[in-house]
């Protein structure tokens, strides 16, 4: 193996992973979140509860820099300079210097250094962290234009180099996967992330790649669920996944935590987006199993009076149990609480059965409601009655026109009739006629 190779294996899935080595993009510990104007709030960002705490907890050698791909280390600030939160740094690398962001400063550092064990104290260490705190690696200056420039160039050539090398691999037969590429900040060093179910022996692999891009090559291997927090997604329930937003380590996941919250081991909706269990089935996995301490075996059979019982289902948060009378179909189902049935239980094994598995005390009668027809509801004949239309009077007296013009329309026309003339009075013996006078008095 050449002298430019440098071989670096992690964990498998499932092992534990230190804070800071899975999850999005560098980008996201606080650069990114800034330079739009918002507060970050990524997994990787760190806050510094001690900032304003006089004291002196401000003050030390130890700094916090994130680069891409959620990679995190710790520099030694021997130089003094000045630095934020926020501010682009070149610090040490092997060989030559990388380029990222400060993420945290303060005696916080050593306190995190500390809990990642990374004291230089400890003697009690294995093989690899000793060797990681005899290179105490230092920040050598805040990054000058000329370090970003070449920055920008050696990130520009990552998506090329991860399509070349997927090639490489796939004519050498290597069952893996290359999922990303991330370059050192001076480009001379190239890290390889891949993922693989077994392991592979890619060392023809690196004499490839270090001859291709003339670069020294390091390989770290990644489980599923860094990969998925690495590319991010929206789960089943709606909301970013966990592993992309806040978490930074993972926990391994047994099919025993969908048993203890009584869910259908179906693979479709056990697993998540890496095909491996959800992380979200041992969030409330420690509820459950305090809740379900006491309750009895669902094997346990209850007999009574009426007959012969058997378990259903269990709700382990309300503590109650449903029984049914048939042991293959949900049938007479009763639920009763788990302290009822411990008691039924314990009668069992005296010998004695009880009248019914709900206690005479529990039994509440069905309460009938009384009440009376007092506006006529429930007559049944209440919708055969035709209600009268009401009509506007404009519209009333338009329609009765229209009737009169209708009927005139179809019956024949009559003749008006003549007024009947007076009848004249009959003439006299002389031939007048007229009106007849009063004739005067005879004279005598």
């Amino acid at each position: 193996m050449s002298d430019n190779i440098d071989n670096d294996l992690v964990p498998r899935d499932g092992a534990e992973v230190q804070d800071g080595d899975t999850g999005k993009p560098a980008e996201c510990g606080g650069g990114c979140c800034r330079a739009r104007g918002a507060e970050p709030r990524c997994k990787l960002h760190s806050h510094n509860w001690l900032a304003d705490i006089p004291g002196g907890y401000a003050d030390s050698e130890w700094v916090e820099v994130t680069f891409k791909n959620t990679r995190k280390g710790y520099y030694k600030n021997s130089n003094h300079i000045p630095l934020e939160p926020g501010d682009i740094v070149a610090v040490e690398a092997t060989p030559g210097h990388d380029i990222g962001t400060v993420t945290l400063t303060g005696i916080l550092v050593e306190m995190r250094m500390k809990r990642n064990k990374l004291t230089e104290r400890n003697e009690r260490r294995t093989r690899r962290e000793k060797t990681e705190m005899e290179e105490v690696r230092r920040v050598f200056r805040k990054a000058r234009p000329a370090d970003l420039e070449r920055y920008e160039e050696a990130r520009a050539r990552e998506n090329d180099t991860m399509i070349r090398a997927r090639r490489i691999a796939a004519d050498l037969g290597l069952n893996m996967k290359i999922g990303d590429v991330e370059y050192q900040g001076d480009g001379n060093k190239a890290i390889f992330y891949y993922i693989s179910d077994e392991r592979v022996d890619f060392r023809q692999l690196i004499k490839v790649l270090a001859e291709t891009f003339k670069v020294r090559i390091e390989m770290k291997q990644i489980g599923a669920r860094q990969e998925a927090g690495r590319i991010g997604g929206i789960g089943p329930c709606g909301r970013p996944l966990c592993c992309s937003v806040w978490m930074s380590n993972f926990v391994s996941v047994a099919t025993s935590a969908a048993r203890h919250q009584d869910l259908s081991l179906n693979p479709q909706k056990l697993a998540g987006q890496c095909a491996k269990l959800k992380c979200c089935l041992n969030f409330e996995v420690d509820t459950y199993v305090e809740s379900s301490r006491g309750l009895p075996e669902k094997n346990v059979r209850l007999e009574t009076v009426d007959g012969t019982f058997f378990h259903f289902k269990t709700d382990v948060l309300k503590r109650e149990i449903t029984y049914s009378s048939d042991k293959n179909v949900a049938a007479n189902l009763v639920t009763i609480s788990a302290a009822r049935a411990r008691e039924i239980i314990a009668m069992n094994q005296r010998g004695e059965k009880p009248d019914s598995l709900i206690a005479a005390a529990d039994r509440k009668e069905p309460v009938k409601a009384a009440f009376g027809d007092i506006l006529g509801d429930d007559d049944l004949t209440r919708f055969d009655k035709k209600k009268k239309k009401r009509r506007n009077k404009g519209a009333k007296a338009k329609a009765g026109s229209e009737e009169t013009t209708e009927n005139n329309a179809q019956q024949p026309t009559e003749q008006p009739k003549r007024p009947k003339k007076k009848k004249r009075p009959a003439k006299d013996k002389d031939g007048n006629g007229g009106t007849p006078q009063a004739s005067a008095p005879a004279e005598s």
